[in-house]
């Protein structure tokens, strides 16, 4: 934190199918789970800063510095995931390299993933890497063919990353069409279209974030309870009727 670094904490969900059982959870912010992020992060800055040191060729990950929203308009919006979400809009996406570039959310200069080599693939080239200069080897690959591999991988991840924010997509409004009876408490984040009555809301029981559109005035961080009274997870349509209040509808995002 004292280099920078920014830590954003909202909700996240965890959905799960089993034998035609969907179950959602909130993942719970223990101490454990904070544990375990940080330590990750510090193995990644220790091979980052390692790579850095000997000139290796690995798969740096960096993000660009932030133009966060003023100290006056966060202080404005009440604490909690209002404000959270208005700090996460600002963060630009992050990016690969085959040399060191800063991770301005992370505050570290030198960063690159190596927790995960099973899953991910770019982690698996950051071992080889780092192991054949432990060997003292030739490193596996120079930079033309770490460079093509990076973009492949890329482009890969992202399609797979959007495939599983779409398949989550679905299975949250398959479940919210089978608990049609349930009332929902929610959260308004922020204005996606604030001219159209079009913000984006929390189903805090959920983890579920949705497009919604109101027929009266709201601001981030109010809180409201609605009631599913329609949805299509084929369309990705849901519509929803606040509770005490007039009819308001939520769209496919």
């Amino acid at each position: 934190q004292s280099q920078g670094a920014i830590s954003i904490n909202m909700p996240e969900s965890s959905i799960k199918v089993q034998d035609d059982e969907i179950t959602i959870a909130v993942l719970d912010s223990s101490m454990s789970r904070q544990l375990v992020a940080e330590m990750m992060i510090l193995a990644g800055e220790a091979a980052g800063r390692y790579g850095q040191e000997h000139n290796l060729l690995l798969p740096y990950r960096g993000q660009a510095q932030p133009e966060l929203p003023s100290e006056e308009e966060l202080i404005a919006l009440p604490a909690g995931p209002a404000r959270e979400c208005a700090i996460r809009r600002c963060m630009p996406r992050s990016e690969i390299s085959i040399t060191p570039i800063r991770h301005a959310s992370l505050g570290l200069d030198a960063y690159t993933q190596v927790t995960s080599p099973i899953r991910r693939y770019t982690d698996l080239l950051a071992h080889f890497q780092i192991k054949a200069h432990l060997r003292d080897e030739d490193p596996p690959f120079g930079v033309d063919a770490l460079k093509e591999l990076l973009q492949a991988v890329s482009t890969t991840a992202y399609e797979a990353t959007m495939v599983e924010r779409q398949t989550n997509r679905y299975w949250g409004l398959e479940f919210l069409r089978r608990n049609s009876e349930e009332v929902w408490q929610a959260m308004m984040l922020r204005w996606l279209r604030e001219h159209e009555n079009l913000g984006l809301v929390l189903l805090e029981d959920l983890g579920l974030e949705l497009a919604m559109r109101f027929n009266r005035d709201v601001e981030p961080g109010d809180r409201l309870e609605v009631k599913v009274t329609f949805v299509d997870p084929r369309q990705d349509i849901v519509h929803f009727t606040e509770m005490a209040e007039p009819v308001a509808q939520v769209i496919g995002g």
